[in-house]
């Protein structure tokens, strides 16, 4: 019954998200006192209320059919493709979500950095910019506090972080808990249970937080290097603890939740609390408290900053010459470092400062000497004398460890087709996949994933060498 659990779990997710999506309006514009238009709320809310409660009466019936269909008829074909329908339909969700968060971030970031702060100012105005996008030309003028009236429509950036962490979340659990045995347990990394595993990726994501937040909260918040270099190290610490404890992969994916967490959990507790006070504020003639706005101002800097290591995480699982190094860690670490050195970059030139332009060329640098450190030994010293292995030994090794999954009629109970349309059927399919079997299977080891069919290294070595001797059929 796991799938239908999975199965409800979304629907529920999916009620929530009409519930808070429908609702945005109404909590908004009732706030500006107008009775006709709070009328209007009020039957807007009733047809509202109708829609979700047919909404979840709609989910509840496709469950159910989709419960018997999946426990009556074709079982064992029936949830790898269900569960994979529903990981295509919460990434595609996700990654629409994160691009509209991280676009917000980079426009904003643009905006406050390439204000006119000097020329022509009104005494409440903080600063302004003309700009042109689509064939017309924009104006827009930031308030150093806020304006004398709220207007009544008034535009939040906050639902693209909310949903952007509830998806990635719920993808989290679909791909990595809710399979822990095969995507996040490694034993050959650490033999734990999944339930064990699941509490620590759950655990990681609260304590990163929480020392995030501390951290804000203390005068270090203020001394700007200081608190890269210890956010870095923080960083650096959880790669390396989450590497030794995790498939690299899953290990991966859970550094870049923790950011994105700290990074949603700023907009949640911090930056809206504070828009709204200022709002409240406002609107009740009270005195303006100027460092919510700068809290806010400086979370959301952080955010920005965060986006790229997180962006390389999202697709990280497609290049395993990182995650599936030695040092996979370190890797992590000087990519993040690399990514936010640029963004830095971006930042400072936007400002019109040209001090730091040894910080692109430096990020370079630091790009390719990653990609020289872990590219693979020459093998030539160590197999130029090797005993001769045929292909039928590296066929009867792939036909036991991988044909599992990659193949036309995969027996693995989460893949319900080959794994990016990779077969090793015939030995013509093997053949000419030798590149990929060498990085996955030899080199990184990240395949078979999590080593879930028990690939020994002597096997791993009889392909290198097949594969070193001109991988020959015959």
């Amino acid at each position: 019954m796991t799938t239908l659990t999975l199965l409800c779990i979304l629907a529920v997710v999916v009620w929530v998200g009409l519930t808070i999506t429908l609702r945005i309006s109404n909590r908004e514009k009732a706030r500006t006192g107008d009775l006709d238009l709070v009328d209007s709320i009020t039957t807007k809310a009733r047809i509202i209320a109708t829609f979700q409660k047919v909404a979840l009466l709609s989910s509840i019936i496709l469950l159910s059919a989709l419960a018997f269909k999946l426990y009556h008829d074709n079982t064992a074909y029936m949830e790898p493709h269900i569960l994979e329908w529903i990981n295509l339909v919460v990434r595609w969700t996700h990654v629409v979500f994160g691009i509209a968060w991280i676009g917000a971030s980079f426009y904003f970031i643009f905006l406050e950095n390439s204000l006119n702060r000097t020329e022509g100012l009104k005494d409440d105005i903080a600063g302004n910019l003309w700009a042109l996008h689509g064939g017309g030309f924009y104006y827009i003028e930031k308030y150093k506090v806020a304006p004398e009236k709220i207007p009544q429509h008034l535009h939040w950036f906050k639902y693209e972080a909310y949903f952007t962490w509830l998806t990635g979340f719920l993808l989290l659990f679909i791909v990595y808990y809710f399979n822990a045995s095969s995507f996040l347990i490694d034993k050959e990394v650490l033999d734990i249970e999944p339930n064990t595993g699941v509490a620590i990726g759950i655990g990681s994501l609260v304590v990163s937080w929480i020392f995030y937040d501390v951290l804000c909260k203390s005068p270090l918040v203020n001394k700007n290097f200081l608190f890269l270099v210890i956010m870095f190290l923080f960083t650096a610490g959880a790669a390396y603890v989450l590497c030794n404890v995790f498939s690299a992969r899953a290990a991966y994916i859970h550094v870049g939740a923790l950011l994105g967490t700290i990074m949603a959990a700023n907009v949640f507790f911090v930056i809206i609390p504070s828009q709204k006070a200022l709002v409240q504020a406002a609107k009740d003639g009270a005195e303006l408290d100027v460092t919510l706005g700068q809290k806010a101002g400086l979370r959301s800097l952080h955010n920005n900053y965060f986006t790229l290591p997180v962006v390389f995480v999202m697709i990280s699982s497609h290049y395993p010459s990182t995650y599936g190094s030695e040092w996979n860690w370190a890797v992590l670490a000087g990519l993040s470092a690399v990514s936010v050195g640029v963004k830095h970059f971006w930042n400072i030139y936007e400002q019109g400062e040209l001090y730091n332009r040894w910080l692109l060329p430096a990020a370079l640098i630091g790009l390719i000497a990653l990609a020289l450190v872990t590219a693979p030994s020459n093998p030539a010293t160590r197999l130029k004398d090797a005993p001769a292995v045929s292909f039928q030994e590296v066929q009867a090794i792939i036909n036991e460890r991988c044909t599992n999954c990659h193949s036309a009629t995969p027996t693995d109970k989460v893949w319900a087709t080959a794994p990016n349309g990779i077969m090793f059927d015939t030995p013509e399919q093997i053949v000419n996949m030798t590149d990929r079997i060498l990085n996955r299977a030899v080199i990184t080891r990240t395949m078979p994933q999590a080593n879930q069919t028990g690939m020994k290294q002597e096997e791993r070595d009889a392909i290198e060498i097949w594969i070193y001797q001109g991988a020959k059929i015959k």
